[in-house]
């Protein structure tokens, strides 16, 4: 009889190794050692954080946490112990690794895990720097106020069969992250901006201020155009007002990291 699949909120953490198959090229016995290593470091650290692997496939790992605190602190130790073995070998040889955090309903079937909880977090660790960790909106919400860490919001990130935008954020991890470039995708980092209900916020007094210049503008119009002697002194006002208008937009276009 099959077990009965149940639903549970649990913090994933998802890791891959970057790079590997181009290791494994280039020597298959000392990638394999090196893979061992670390993965057995990263087990250490996510028992003592109270996890649980949830599965080992080739070069990646999955694990899940209780506390998402626990998770997120969890993921710096990871990257920070990687960077302090990766500091001992060659570069040529260096194993780095991508880190996603997602806090999501999944499905459970015996000690698996299914479901966008868990996808999101893999597609958050796909979008990551070499080194460095991403995690989602939720967690972002849970940890904010409870580590000393900087995050830095990227916005609002399309994921791969992920209805709707994912919020996603950068730990920052200091000088724990490889200065080394693997894609593309790392020579064009994600823009700093302000979380959305701040950057929302901004824009709806941009936009409140605006009406209210216009319905000055119109009565500045009525005013000129029913005391008409030839002098169309109308056009000052409203070369000051674009002007206004043009340098407070620039300034709310000015990108900010959230802390």
């Amino acid at each position: 009889m099959d077990s009965p699949i149940e639903r549970k909120l649990t913090t994933i953490l998802s890791a891959d190794a970057v790079g590997y198959s181009r290791l494994m090229g280039e020597d298959e016995a000392a990638t394999l050692g090196t893979l061992k290593t670390y993965r057995a470091a990263c087990a250490a650290l996510i028992e003592s954080h109270r996890g649980r692997i949830v599965g080992t496939a080739g070069d990646s790992m999955l694990a899940e946490f209780a506390s998402v605190v626990r998770a997120v602190e969890c993921a710096v130790g990871m990257q920070r112990e990687i960077a302090e073995r990766n500091a001992g070998l060659p570069e040529a040889r260096q194993m780095w690794f991508r880190i996603g955090v997602n806090l999501g309903d999944v499905l459970v079937e015996q000690d698996d895990l299914y479901g966008d909880g868990v996808n999101i977090a893999a597609r958050l660790q796909a979008l990551a720097d070499p080194g460095g960790i991403l995690i989602s909106g939720p967690v972002f919400d849970q940890v904010r106020d409870k580590l000393s860490l900087g995050f830095d919001f990227l916005g609002d990130q399309s994921v791969k069969n992920i209805a709707g935008q994912v919020p996603v954020y950068r730990v920052q991890l200091g000088g724990a992250a490889p200065a080394i470039k693997i894609s593309s995708r790392d020579d064009a980092p994600a823009r700093r901006t302000d979380p959305p209900d701040k950057r929302d916020s901004r824009w709806h007094r941009f936009y409140l201020s605006a009406i209210r210049m216009a319905a000055i503008l119109a009565v500045l119009f009525a005013i000129n155009l029913f005391t008409w002697d030839g002098d169309f002194w109308f056009k000052w006002p409203v070369l000051g007002a674009i002007i206004y208008l043009i340098i407070r937009a620039s300034w709310l276009l000015r990108p900010r990291t959230a802390k």
